[in-house]
Formats: C-alpha cells, structure tokens, sequence
C-alpha cells in the first residue's frame, strides 16, 4: 500500500499531465483522474475511512447518520466514507434543467445531521449544490470532504471541510491559459463532457 495519497494516484496511473479543462472551465496542466485509484475497492475503503475519522473528529461526539455526495464523482467515496460511519448513503444528481436534486425515493427528515463527500474539489461547487438541497430539506450539514482538495484550501463551500490531500494546482482561464495560446488542445478526462 503506498504511504500517501497522492503516492496512490501516481501509482495507479490517476495522477495526469498535460492540458485539461475541468468542470469548472478552468483549464490546468494537472488532473487526478480519481475513478482511476477507485476502481480498486482497497484504496476506496482505505480513503474512506480516513474520512470517516477526520468527520469523527469534526463531529466532537455528534452522530452523523447519512452521508450525501454528488453523482457521479462522489458516489464511491461516499459510500466508503458511509460505509465506515455506519451512515446511510445518499446522493443527489442533476435534473433536465441541470440542478441537483434527491431522487430515487432518497428522503431525509427536517434536523437529521449530514456530511458530504466528494472526490475531488476545485471550487466547491458541487459540494456547495449538495449541501444547498440538504439545507433545503432542513438537514444539518456539520461538515464535508474530499479525497483531493485542488483549490490549495481555498474554496469556501459554507461548511467546515477536510480533505485527505491538498494541492495547489495552477488553473487558468480559457482567455488566459498559456497552454491554448501555444496551440494545444484542452482535454476534458472527467464524466461531465459539457
């Protein structure tokens, strides 16, 4: 097992390099490709409950009873991270219109106490759309995760967050990127192609 979490990406090929666009639109010379170190269950359980200590600890002695996450990112490490709470796992997705919603028959009651996880953050967005339905609904959100944090511990989603590994990636704007001025291509690697 390596030492490290990103020693995992390196190792099972997810850490890439070369001209991306993330979901954001930002561009960047990096990506972690985190399907890539969650295809093998071992690294997701052990991610998992890493996360499910630090929230632990978060917590200070507050039971978290569900874990959410965004599809499809989030999906796996949520459920690991469910999984090591002894949480229950649910997860919001985008509807036509492309707001995220609790579908499948998912419910939560007005006071429940959630965290929520994802794989990778760069601005928060997603977490931020989770926790805004949760909140919506009345959930407490105490607290959320990721494996990788790429905004160098900078994105603020509204709630305290953890994340196993921080980095701080350079990112660039399409009008500003250096890599698009040489004449490279921007590559988007993740699920969401728009």
């Amino acid at each position: 097992m390596p030492s490290s979490v990103l020693e995992t990406f390196e190792q099972t090929g997810a850490y890439l390099r070369g001209h991306f666009r993330l979901t954001s639109g930002l561009h960047s010379p990096e990506y972690l490709q985190c399907a890539k170190v969650l295809q093998y269950p071992v690294h997701a359980e052990t991610f998992g409950r890493a996360m499910a200590a630090e929230f632990r600890r978060m917590a200070a002695g507050t039971a978290i009873p569900i874990v959410a996450s965004p599809a499809i990112g989030g999906l796996i490490i949520g459920h690991e991270a469910a999984r090591a709470l002894g949480a229950r796992f649910l997860f919001t997705e985008r509807e036509a219109g492309g707001k995220m919603a609790l579908r499948r028959g998912f419910e939560v009651e007005p006071g429940e106490v959630a965290v929520v996880v994802e794989d990778v953050v760069t601005t928060g967005g997603s977490s931020r759309e989770v926790i805004d339905v949760l909140e919506s609904l009345g959930v407490r959100v105490i607290a959320a995760g990721s494996i990788i944090d790429r905004s160098g511990g900078q994105a603020d989603i509204g709630v305290p967050r953890m994340a196993l590994h921080t980095l701080s990636v350079t990112t660039w704007s399409q009008e500003n990127c250096p890599l698009c001025r040489q004449g490279s291509l921007a590559v988007k690697p993740g699920s969401r192609n728009a």
